[in-house]
Formats: structure tokens, sequence, C-alpha cells
């Protein structure tokens, strides 16, 4: 919780603490080290313009991808059906955060279907562009529950507006957790004890990327995948990738439906890591 919305909303924010004084600690202390961490150099990433077809030839999948028509129908219509709701889309939609930018949630939906999840788990959910995506592609599968964790916001109003994408269709296979990560992820995890795909888009500090990916790296099963979006906000991909030289890594431009004159070259970054087992490592470093 911001000071400057304790000072303009000090009955509300009160009410707040005192309902629930640890969560409302960490959120601060976690956005006072996002504010330091903010006066660092920025962390220069050079993307892959060849990421898809590599990804494909990595998992022995046929390029160009089989699932492309598919999303760009999925993703049109959910754009549609939130303009058509009053809801703002694309970069800043959401306070200060984006929806899902085009080209993370195709790389998503594609993961989805070809690796065919049983649990995925994200942090971040906002609009929810992201998670409807992943059940769509879940429902094409047939199987798959995604697990959501997302802090609601300090603005009470934009509640409504949480999963809003997503609608009533996935009862079944999507449970929202409201909370932060660093408080409900440990024991989401736990009680998982495996995932398939690990996304992070919370708070993008070097901090909670850095937690985040260390809790879920050893509950992802072998051939399972983590994504990351806007690695360049912050070192925590950086670190991670150097501590797991061993496997594929991808830093994708993100290709948001407009230009975020925030981000590197307008676009912003997302980054992928895919945990091989060691005969696909074999196959990999054999072809190269």
């Amino acid at each position: 919780m911001g000071l400057r919305y304790l000072l303009q909303h000090p009955a509300r924010a009160l009410a707040t603490i005192a309902a629930d004084p640890a969560e409302v600690w960490n959120t601060a202390y976690d956005r006072f080290v996002y504010a330091q961490e903010r006066k660092l150099p920025q962390c220069i990433y050079k993307p892959e313009n060849s990421w898809e077809q590599r990804l494909h030839e990595l998992l022995n999948l046929p390029w160009p991808c089989s699932t492309t028509a598919e999303f760009s129908a999925i993703f049109a219509e959910i754009l549609a059906s939130l303009t058509s709701k009053g809801v703002k889309v694309g970069p800043e939609s959401y306070e200060t955060w984006n929806d899902g930018d085009v080209a993370l949630v195709r790389a998503i939906y594609c993961l989805t279907r070809h690796l065919r999840p049983a649990n995925v788990v994200e942090t971040g959910v906002a609009h929810g562009v992201t998670s409807r995506i992943i059940l769509e592609s879940m429902a094409r599968n047939g199987l798959g529950h995604l697990w959501s964790i997302d802090l609601p916001p300090e603005n009470p109003e934009l509640n409504r507006e949480i999963g809003v994408a997503v609608g009533d269709r996935f009862g079944e296979s999507w449970t929202l957790i409201q909370g932060s990560s660093r408080r409900k992820l440990p024991e989401l995890l736990n009680r998982l004890g495996e995932i398939d795909i690990f996304i992070h888009d919370s708070l993008h500090s070097a901090r909670n990327v850095c937690f985040e990916l260390d809790l879920a790296w050893p509950k992802l099963r072998k051939g399972g995948a983590v994504v990351v979006d806007d690695i360049d906000a912050n070192y925590g991909f950086q670190r991670f990738i150097e501590g797991h030289s061993d496997y594929p890594s991808f830093i994708c431009e993100a290709d948001p439906i407009r230009p975020d004159h925030r981000r590197v070259n307008d676009k912003g970054m997302f980054g992928m890591v895919i945990k091989e087992d060691s005969a696909s490592r074999s196959r990999t470093a054999s072809r190269g």
C-alpha cells in the first residue's frame, strides 16, 4: 500500500491494514525495494527474432505453428469482448499495468497447447487476458487447471475488473487466489507438488522475480517451461538464466497492441526457459 493512497484514503487504508497487517507490510516493503531497484541502470537484452521457430524446433514441433490461427481468433474475440464492456485494453489499461501483450500471450497459448499441462501457475492477473488464453487452450486440450495469484489493487473500484476477460465459463478449470505471491505461492506449490508451466507477471522487481522462480523451478516437471514478462524492467531474469545456463532460454519482444513508450523499442520484452531433460539437452547439443 503506497503512502499516497494512505493519505488520500486514510479510513479505507487503515481498515485494510487492520484486516491483514502482515500482507500490507510485505506489500509495502516489496514496493520500497522496487522503487530502489528502478534507480539502477536498465537491464539491456538483445531480442531473438526467430525465437518462435527455435522454440518449435526445441520441442520437436512443426513450424509454422498449427495453433497460430486458433490463437489469433481467440485473442481478437477477447479484445472485442473487453472493449464492448467499456474496459480499456493494452498498455497501462489496469492502473499502470498492461494486459498480456500479443507475442507474450501467443507464446503462452502455444506452450499450453503443445505441452498439455495438468497444472499451470501464474502470478499477476489484472484483466485476465493471459488467464483467458491459458484457459481457452486447456479447453481445447481437454485437460488442465490454472492457478492464478494476484494482489488486489489499491483502488477497490478496480476489483470488478480483476479477471474480467475470463468470464464465467471456466469455473472448474480456474482458481483465483487473492494475495501476494510471497505469501500465497509457497503454500500453493507445496500443495500441487509438480507444475508444468509457471508464468511470472506480478511485481516486476528483481527481488520478486528471483523469489518466484527459485520457488517454482524445483517444482517444474522435466520438459516444462517458465515464462517471465517485462524482463527488461529488472535484472531478475538475467540472474536466473545465468544460474541455469544448461537450459535453453529465449529473449522475446512482447509486441503490445499499441506502442508502449515506457519500454525498449516501444515493445517491451519477455523471457522463457525450457526445463529440458538430459536426453533432450543431448539431442539439442548434437544438432548444434
